[in-house]
């Protein structure tokens, strides 16, 4: 695990104490430690959420079962308001990722098909397979899991996403370090890790693949994907410019494979040997208006910045969203309607903060959402028939459904 450099201000501080704790566990330990230190002992409490094309909502978590781990999936008819009791998935139980950055994720087919991703760590530190399980009756069943890349060495291989694009086609992408350990193999130097992803044509019952999106990601960021107007597959997440630099890079998943070239979409030039586990957020509106949300540290100044795409294609000013201490936001786009929501401590207690713009970005107006004194999950953001909701968890509360819109 790198360390960070040095560089000034308040957060530069804050972040070069996470560094410590990264350097004693490695790159699992978050750098952005500003909120992990007040919140206590980190807890599993990432989930993946879901609406289905009837409204009817999803979320899966992990579960403690006997001396392993296993994947409870759980719906709800009426918004949130009340939710079926945990249901196994597992025939056989095996190690589930759910913190912060890695947590299981849900995506729904055209004809039922309900499906699970999850990155599954394995016995040597900071390792792990990417792990999919599908249900073709809407929920009722569910088949054995599969691994959905290729290579089996034992390295790497997480922090996964999933979408479906509208032709039922399965992109998985994740954070792989093949190509790192190759490197280091040579006696090479290699930065961060590799962005893999893998497509199935057959509503899950294979993977093909094994296609490097790009090298040089970063090491334990999420990688955000959304679908573009005309039906691509986008991925955006934290790359490593030369020569050290953590911007973010935008590139499409083509279903065969075929290399798409990396756009850089963030300028804000921000060189520091370390991953700060602070992925982008990606949405698209219907108008073709890309909306990117992404943690960062300019100059003195750190915590999330907002933009998005003007009339001629190009990349809006950023502005900053909430205090220094805000991070891991989120995007939900309906219509012209458009949500921002994220995490910001304030010495007592974790609220989650939101902006709500009707005019596909024009103008916003802000809102606190909620707020819990203990630990808390990332804000997950849903766009449903009713409207844009937040579904958060607590240690307090569990599972929240907060309208998000303007008209709350």
């Amino acid at each position: 695990m790198h360390t960070l450099r040095t560089f000034g201000g308040a957060i530069g501080a804050l972040l070069l104490a996470g560094a410590a704790l990264a350097a004693t566990a490695g790159e699992g330990a978050a750098p952005a430690a500003h909120h992990q230190m007040k919140a206590g002992k980190a807890l599993d409490l990432a989930i993946g959420v879901g609406v289905d094309a009837a409204g009817r909502y999803w979320l899966v978590r992990k579960e403690l079962d006997g001396a392993g781990q296993n994947l409870a999936l759980q719906s709800s008819d009426d918004q949130g308001k009340s939710w079926s009791a945990p249901r196994r998935l597992l025939r056989v139980p095996e190690a589930i990722a759910a913190d912060g950055e890695g947590r299981p994720k849900l995506a729904f087919g055209a004809h039922g098909e309900l499906y699970i991703s999850y990155t599954k760590p394995l016995a040597k530190p900071y390792t792990g397979d990417i792990r999919f399980i599908r249900s073709l009756d809407g929920g009722l069943s569910f088949e054995a899991p599969l691994t959905v890349h290729a290579n089996r060495d034992l390295i790497t291989h997480r922090f996964e996403s999933m979408l479906v694009d509208a032709r039922g086609r399965i992109f998985v992408a994740w954070i792989d370090k093949r190509d790192l350990e190759a490197a280091s193999a040579r006696g090479q130097k290699y930065a961060g890790a590799a962005v893999y992803y893998a497509v199935s044509d057959d509503r899950g019952a294979s993977f093909r693949g094994d296609y490097k999106l790009a090298e040089h990601s970063c090491e334990c960021c999420r990688i955000g994907l959304a679908l573009a107007p005309g039906g691509k597959a986008m991925a955006l997440w934290r790359h490593v410019f030369e020569p050290n630099v953590r911007d973010h890079a935008l590139a499409e998943l083509t279903p065969s494979g075929a290399p798409a070239a990396p756009q850089r979409v963030t300028f804000d030039d921000w060189r520091v040997d370390a991953c700060p586990h602070q992925g982008p957020a990606l949405a698209y509106g219907a108008d073709g208006t890309r909306h990117q949300a992404w943690f960062s540290v300019k100059g003195e100044e750190g915590g999330v910045y907002y933009a998005n795409t003007l009339a001629g294609g190009q990349l809006g000013a950023p502005r900053k969203l909430g205090s220094d201490q805000a991070e891991h936001a989120d995007i939900a786009t309906e219509g012209k309607n458009v949500v921002l929501a994220w995490r910001q401590f304030d010495g007592k207690a974790t609220a989650i903060l939101g902006q709500f713009s009707a005019d596909g970005g024009a103008t916003w107006r802000g809102r606190e959402l909620a707020r819990t004194a203990r630990a808390s999950d990332h804000p997950r953001l849903l766009a449903t028939p009713a409207g844009i909701v937040l579904v958060w968890r607590t240690q307090d509360e569990d599972v929240r459904v907060i309208p998000a819109g303007q008209e709350n």
